[in-house]
């Protein structure tokens, strides 16, 4: 039995639920139509490239939780949820995830996007342990800050330590699925990596380490 983590965005999930999180509040006009998508489009370039600024991030896409009541979100996101997210899970990557279950493997996710986001979304395929960025949430409210280390590059491996000391799990023949080059911080770090649809930059490295390359979209 061992660790089995797998990242969310265009790996579980074949599209990147932060940015459609955006473009969903941009479309329902919750939010500035024009220039909310085009930085919405900026820092997923970024991210793509390696060069995202995750705090200038953050303030950006957790400000809109700030303005509005936590029911009338948790509304909006499971709108969200049932028109943008199930439409693109897959199911190969719920057998995959159904087949460490059946091993006895501890199942655990660990995202970039934020915890308001990715929740619900890991809850879909029976995930209970999820590291994600915690959005601030003070006397029933989100704040638009976060708490602690964001869930980002090295962050992962961070927040991934801190939970491997309050846990009975260790790395020991432990797993990584991801798609993304940000990842390798983490990749690096377990005993098993390996790349699921991955992007140009993970697939040099994972050839030229020899890791496992793999599709859950095919």
């Amino acid at each position: 039995m061992s660790l089995a983590i797998f990242d969310l965005d265009n790996t579980l999930i074949a599209d990147d639920s932060d940015f459609l999180w955006g473009q969903f509040l941009v479309d329902r006009g919750i939010v500035e139509r024009d220039h909310y998508e085009q930085a919405n489009k900026k820092f997923y370039e970024d991210y793509k490239q390696g060069t995202l600024n995750i705090v200038e991030f953050l303030h950006f896409s957790l400000a809109p939780l700030a303005q509005h009541d936590a029911e009338q979100l948790y509304r909006w996101r499971d709108e969200f949820v049932e028109t943008l997210i199930k439409p693109i899970m897959l199911d190969a990557a719920q057998a995959l995830v159904e087949k460490h279950r059946a091993a006895g493997d501890t199942l655990l996710v660990i995202t970039a996007t934020n915890r308001f986001v990715t929740e619900p979304i890991v809850k879909l395929y029976g995930i209970d342990n999820l590291l994600a960025t915690t959005p601030e949430f003070v006397d029933g409210r989100y704040t638009g800050k976060f708490n602690g280390t964001p869930c980002f590059q090295h962050g992962k491996v961070e927040l991934l330590e801190e939970w491997l000391a309050n846990s009975t799990e260790t790395l020991v023949g432990s797993y990584f699925y991801s798609d993304s080059h940000n990842d390798l911080p983490l990749l690096n770090l377990v005993d098993q990596p390996i790349a699921v649809d991955p992007d140009e930059k993970l697939l040099k490295a994972a050839q030229q380490a020899n890791w496992p390359i793999i599709s859950l979209r095919k």
